[in-house]
C-alpha cells in the first residue's frame, strides 16, 4: 500500500469497472500447464484460434507452403488435426483470467519478455549473496526475438539446442504458450512440427519403460500416423520441453545407457537425456525451459544457445502490457455496459505516471507475473466483483499461479513445497517487519531470516536454489533515495500477506511454545502407560497422593493447550488493534489505499508529529481474516501449506473474542469499512453475524462507494435480520448501479441519509423500488442535495403512493422548481403517513409553493412543511406564514426564521441546514436568501415590544451575520 506517494491525487471515474470483466479460462505469464489424456479430444468451437488467425483451412495452407515432410492427404489432415487439439488445450488459461472480458485471449495481451543471450562463463560464475540484482543485457549481445533463438551462433554454427531460465514469475510458461499458439496459427514456419512436454507429466510416470513414439501418441493420439517420419524432419522438428527442473538428468554412461531408437522403452528421464545428447533424433531442435538452479543438469557441451529471461526490464514492456490488458474493448462486466474509453485510457495513463516518475512500482513491474496481479487488483477495486471473489483469494490464486505443484528441488528426498519453504523463510522476514512496524530491510535481516536453525549440508543446498529461483519474487532491490543496500517486498501487499500467512500456518512459536510441546508429547505417550500403573496401585495400596498425582500428569496437555490459547489470543489482540488503527490526520480505507499506491496518487498521509518510518498495516489483520476461509485454505493445501481445521477454528475463535470487545465501539466511517471489509475476506456468514448483531449505526459518510466496497457492504450486512437504526451514506458517490447492490442493506435501514451524491431520475427507479419492497422499513429519508428533479420526484411520489413506512422526506435542494411542487401538490394525498417534507431551496415561486402549503394544510397526518429558501416573494412569504399560522390546524409551514414578532422554532433546523453546506451550495444565492432572513429578523425586533423576544431575535440575527460573514458578505 506503499507504493506511490509523490503525484498530486487524480481522480478516476467508477465506471472504469464496467470496461474490466469477468469470463475466460486464462493467465498470461504464471501457468503451469500439463496435458491431454490419451485420445481426448477438447470440445468448444476454438474461438481465438478463428477470430484472430481465420479459420483452420487457412492455417493448412500456411502450413503447406513449408510442407516437406508430410506430402500425403492423410498426414497433411492429421498434423491439421494435430494443430487444431493443440491451439485449443493451449488456448485454455485459467479461471482468474475470466475476470478480463468474454473474448480475452492471449493473443491479445501478449507482451514478449526480454530475452538476454548468455554464456557458459556468466552461468558458472557465482550469484550474487543475495541473488536479487538483476544484469542489465550487455552492449554486445543485444536481446534475442522468440523466431531468433535457433539461429546460427556468433562462429556460424547452427544451434539446435536452447535453454531458456528465469526465476519464478519471469513468464517461462507463457512464453511456451504463445510459442505453440503462433506454430499452430502457422507463424513459425522453420519447424514442420512442435511437439511440447511438460517435464512434470514425465516425472510422474516414474522408472516405467515407454518409447518416445509411445509418449508421443499417447499425448497426441492425431500423430500417430506421422511417427515414421519423425526420423526424417531433422530441424524441422521441435521439440519443446518445458520445466526441466522437475525431472533428475544423469548424463553418465553409467547411468543412463546410449539409445538412438525412437521406439525402443526406456524411462522418460532416458529419452529425455538421449535427445539432448542428440544421440536420439539427432537433427532434431530442441527448447528447454528451466530454473536457474536446474541449468547443470546439462552438460554445457549439449546446449547451443543459453538465454536469459530477463522480464520486462524495459518500462515501455510493463506500459504495453498494461495497455493491452487495461484496455479489453469487450470487457462489460456481465452487464452489458462498457466503460468509455476515455476512463479506460485515464487509469492507463494514472498507472503510466506512476511507473515513470516512481521506480519501485516499476522495480516490480520487472516480473511480467506481478504486472498481472496488478491487473487484477485493479480490476477487483475498480469493476463489479464476481461472487466470492476477495482480495486474499487474488494473492492465493497468483501465488498457486506461480508455485503449484512447485518443489523447492526434485533430487531431495523430502520433496519441499517450494511454497511451503517460501512462506517458512519469507513469511518470518515479512512478520518480523509487520511487528517492528518496517517495510525496509538490511541485508543481515535478509540472510537471518533465511538462515535460521539451518545445520544439514542438505538445508543449505535447499537455501541455495531457493536464493536462486524464488528470492527475487518475493524481495527486491529499494530503488528509493537514500535505501541503498536495503531491500523490499516486491509488493508491498504482499509483506501483508506473507505475514499473515506466517501466522495462520502456525509457523510462529515462542522458545517456550516449542519446548512446551515436546514436553507435552513426552508426557502424552507416556502419561497413558503411567496413568494404568498407578491407577492400579491406587487401588491395591491406600495411598492417597496417587491418584493426585495421576491427576497432574493429564493436566500437562491441557496447560500447554491454554499456553498455546494465550499466544493465539496474543496475535488476535495484535491483529485487531491493527485493523482499528486510526491516525490522527488522516486515514483513507484500506480500499483507497491500495488504488492509491498503484496508481501513484497522494497515499494516507501521517501526522506531522509522528515519524516518518511509522507504518500501518491494516492488511496484515484482513488478510489473516481471508486466508482463514474455506476456499483460501483449499487453496493453500494445493500448495502444500494445508491449515488444520482444528488451528484455524481456534484462530477464529480468539479474533471472535476481541472484535467482540473492540468491535462495539463507534468507528469513523473509514474505519468501519476496514472492519466490514475484514468480514468480507473471512466469507463466514455465521461468523460476522455474530459479530456484527451490535450494530445498529452504519456511517459510511465520505467513504467513495465504489462496485467493490457495495459489494463488500452488501455481502457481509445484507444478510443480517436485526434492523438498522441508521444508515447514512451521505457524499458516497453513490449511483444507480451502487444502490442496486446495496438494496439489502437499505431495507433494513431506518433512517437512510443520501444526501450530496449526484443521484439523478434514473435513481430514483431504484428509490421507488425499495420504497415499494413489502420489507421496506424506511421511516426517514434524506434526499437533499440530489439533482433529482421533477421526473425524479414523479418516480418517487409513485413509492410514496404504496409506501407505509416514511413518514420523514427530505428533498432540500434537489432542483424541482415549480414543476416538481406542483406535481408534489397533486399528488400528495397518496400517500397518508407523511408527517414532515422539507422541500427548501428548489427554486420554486409563489404559487407553486402556495400550492403545496395548501395540499399540505389538507394531508391528514403531515405536520411540518419547509418551504424557506426557496424564490418567494414578501408577499408569497407572508401569505404562507398566514397559512401556516391558521386555526383550523394542519401542516405547519416554515418559511422564514420568524413567525409573526417571535423567533420560529425551526430557527435552529433551517441554520444548520445553511451551515451544513455551505461549501456545496451556490454563495451568492445563499448570501441573497440569508439577508431576506436578516431583514426578516429586523422587522421583527422593530414590531414586538416584548424584550425577551428582542434578545431571541437579536441573538438568531447574530447567527445570520455570522454566517454572512463566512460567505463574504457585509452581515451588518
Amino acid at each position: 500500500m506503499r507504493w506511490g506517494h509523490h503525484l498530486p491525487r487524480a481522480s478516476w471515474g467508477s465506471g472504469f469497472g464496467r470496461a474490466l470483466q469477468p469470463p475466460d479460462e486464462r493467465i498470461p505469464f504464471l501457468i503451469h500447464w500439463s496435458w491431454p489424456l490419451q485420445g481426448e479430444r477438447p470440445l468448444g468451437p476454438l474461438r481465438a484460434f478463428i477470430r484472430h488467425h481465420g479459420n483452420l483451412a487457412d492455417s493448412a495452407s500456411r502450413f503447406g507452403r513449408h510442407g516437406r515432410l508430410f506430402p500425403s492427404a492423410s498426414a497433411t489432415e492429421a498434423i491439421q488435426r494435430y494443430r487444431w487439439n493443440l491451439a485449443e488445450w493451449f488456448s485454455r488459461l485459467p479461471r482468474e483470467e475470466r475476470q478480463f472480458g468474454p473474448t480475452f485471449a492471449l493473443d491479445t495481451v501478449h507482451v514478449d519478455p526480454v530475452i538476454r543471450e548468455s554464456t557458459p562463463d556468466e552461468l558458472l560464475r557465482p550469484p550474487a549473496e543475495l541473488a536479487l540484482e538483476h544484469q542489465p543485457p550487455q552492449a554486445g549481445l543485444p536481446p534475442l526475438a522468440l523466431s531468433q533463438l535457433f539461429n546460427p551462433d556468433a562462429s556460424g554454427r547452427r544451434v539446435q539446442t536452447v535453454v531458456l531460465y528465469g526465476t519464478v514469475g519471469t513468464g517461462k510458461s507463457t512464453l511456451v504458450r504463445k510459442m505453440v499458439l503462433d506454430w499452430c496459427y502457422g507463424r513459425l514456419p522453420a519447424f514442420e512440427l512442435l511437439i511440447p512436454f511438460s517435464c512434470e507429466d514425465l516425472s510422474s510416470l516414474g522408472p516405467a519403460p515407454v518409447s518416445l513414439c509411445q509418449l508421443v501418441a499417447q499425448r497426441y493420439m492425431p500423430l500417430k500416423k506421422v511417427l515414421p517420419l519423425m526420423a526424417a524432419a531433422g530441424s524441422h522438428l521441435l521439440f519443446v520441453l518445458h520445466g526441466l527442473e522437475r525431472l533428475n538428468l544423469d548424463f553418465r554412461l553409467a547411468g543412463t545407457g546410449l539409445c538412438s531408437d525412437p521406439e525402443q522403452p526406456e524411462e522418460p528421464a532416458a529419452i529425455i537425456v538421449n535427445l539432448l545428447r542428440k544421440y536420439m533424433l539427432p537433427e532434431a531442435s530442441i527448447l528447454v525451459t528451466t530454473r536457474p538452479s536446474a541449468i547443470g543438469r546439462i552438460p554445457s557441451k549439449y546446449v547451443g544457445r543459453y538465454g536469459e529471461i530477463c522480464g520486462f526490464s524495459d518500462t515501455n514492456l510493463q506500459k504495453l502490457y498494461f495497455q493491452l490488458r487495461l484496455n479489453q474493448p469487450d470487457c462489460g462486466c456481465g452487464s452489458g455496459v462498457s466503460a468509455a474509453p476515455a476512463q479506460r485510457d485515464n487509469l492507463v495513463q494514472m498507472l503510466s505516471r506512476n511507473l515513470e516518475g516512481h521506480h519501485q512500482i516499476a522495480a516490480a513491474c520487472f516480473l511480467p507475473s506481478y504486472c498481472w496481479l496488478v491487473c487484477a487488483t485493479l480490476h477487483f477495486l475498480h469493476a463489479p466483483t464476481p461472487a466470492g471473489q476477495t482480495l486474499t483469494s487474488i494473492y492465493t490464486s497468483f501465488l498457486r499461479l506461480n508455485f503449484s505443484g512447485e518443489t523447492l528441488d526434485s533430487t531431495d528426498a523430502s520433496n519441499l513445497s517450494l511454497m511451503a519453504y517460501a512462506a517458512r523463510t519469507m513469511g518470518k522476514l515479512a512478520y518480523e517487519g509487520v511487528s517492528s512496524r518496517k517495510t525496509y530491510f538490511s541485508e543481515e535481516d535478509v540472510c537471518g531470516c533465511l538462515e535460521a536453525g539451518i545445520k544439514t549440508e542438505e538445508e543449505f543446498q535447499l537455501l541455495h536454489i531457493f536464493r536462486r529461483d524464488a528470492l527475487r519474487f518475493f524481495l527486491a532491490p529499494c530503488v528509493e533515495p537514500g535505501r541503498a543496500g536495503t531491500f523490499v517486498f516486491t509488493v508491498p501487499a504482499m509483506q501483508e500477506y506473507l505475514a499473515a500467512l506466517y501466522i495462520v500456518l502456525g509457523l510462529r512459536k515462542t522458545t517456550l511454545q516449542k519446548v512446551g510441546k515436546e514436553v507435552a508429547e513426552l508426557v502424552g505417550r507416556v502419561g497413558e502407560d503411567v496413568s494404568l500403573v498407578l491407577g492400579i496401585m491406587a487401588k491395591l495400596l491406600p495411598l492417597r497422593a496417587l491418584p493426585l498425582l495421576f491427576n497432574l500428569i493429564k493436566v500437562v496437555p491441557r496447560v500447554f493447550g491454554r499456553m498455546v490459547g494465550k499466544s493465539r489470543e496474543a496475535v488476535a489482540q495484535a491483529m485487531v488493534l491493527e485493523m482499528f488503527r486510526e491516525e490522527d490526520y488522516y486515514n483513507d480505507d484500506v480500499l483507497d489505499q491500495m488504488g492509491a499506491s498503484i496508481l501513484g496518487v497522494e497515499g494516507p498521509r501521517r501526522h506531522p508529529d509522528e515519524p516518518p518510518e511509522d507504518e500501518v498495516f491494516e492488511l496484515f489483520p484482513i488478510f489473516m481474516g481471508g486466508l482463514l476461509s474455506a476456499h483460501n485454505r483449499a487453496v493453500l493445501a494445493q500448495l502444500g501449506c494445508p491449515i488444520k481445521n482444528l488451528d484455524a477454528l481456534e484462530n477464529a475463535q480468539a479474533i471472535k473474542k476481541k472484535l467482540g470487545k473492540l468491535g462495539r465501539q463507534v468507528l469513523p466511517p473509514s474505519e468501519l469499512l476496514d472492519h466490514l471489509f475484514f468480514h468480507y475476506e473471512f466469507q463466514n456468514q455465521r461468523f460476522s453475524a455474530e459479530v456484527l448483531s451490535s450494530l445498529r449505526q452504519l456511517n459510511l459518510a465520505g467513504v467513495r462507494m465504489t462496485p467493490v466496497k457495495c459489494t463488500v457492504v452488501a455481502s457481509v450486512l445484507g444478510s443480517g435480520r436485526h434492523a438498522l437504526d441508521e444508515v447514512n451514506l451521505a457524499s458516497c458517490q453513490l449511483d444507480p448501479a451502487g444502490l442496486r447492490t446495496l438494496m439489502p442493506v437499505l431495507l433494513r435501514a431506518r433512517k437512510l441519509g443520501l444526501q450530496l451524491n449526484s443521484l439523478g431520475p434514473e435513481a430514483c427507479k431504484d428509490l421507488r423500488d425499495l420504497l415499494l419492497h413489502d420489507q421496506c422499513q424506511i421511516t426517514t429519508l434524506r434526499l437533499s442535495n440530489n439533482p433529482l428533479m421533477a421526473a425524479g420526484v414523479a418516480l418517487l411520489m409513485e413509492g410514496l403512493a404504496g409506501n407505509t413506512s416514511v413518514t420523514h422526506l427530505s428533498l432540500l435542494h434537489t432542483g424541482l422548481g415549480d414543476e416538481g411542487l406542483e406535481l408534489l401538490a397533486a399528488q400528495l394525498d397518496r400517500n397518508r403517513q407523511l408527517q414532515e417534507l422539507n422541500v427548501a431551496y428548489n427554486g420554486a415561486g409563489d404559487t407553486a409553493a402556495l400550492a403545496l402549503a395548501r395540499a399540505a394544510r389538507e394531508h391528514p397526518s403531515l405536520e411540518l412543511l419547509h418551504l424557506y429558501f426557496n424564490e418567494l416573494s414578501s408577499e408569497g412569504r407572508q401569505v404562507l406564514r398566514d397559512l401556516g399560522g391558521a386555526a383550523e390546524g394542519g401542516a405547519r409551514v416554515v418559511v422564514s426564521l420568524t413567525e409573526g414578532t417571535a423567533v420560529s422554532e425551526y430557527w435552529s433546523v433551517i441554520l444548520s441546514e445553511v451551515q451544513r453546506n455551505l461549501n456545496s451550495w451556490d454563495r451568492a444565492r445563499v448570501q441573497r436568501h440569508l439577508e431576506l432572513l436578516l431583514r426578516d429578523l429586523e422587522d421583527s425586533r422593530g414590531a414586538t415590544l416584548n424584550p425577551w423576544r428582542k434578545a431571541q431575535l437579536l441573538r438568531v440575527e447574530g447567527e445570520v451575520r455570522g454566517l454572512l460573514e463566512q460567505l463574504g458578505g457585509s452581515g451588518s
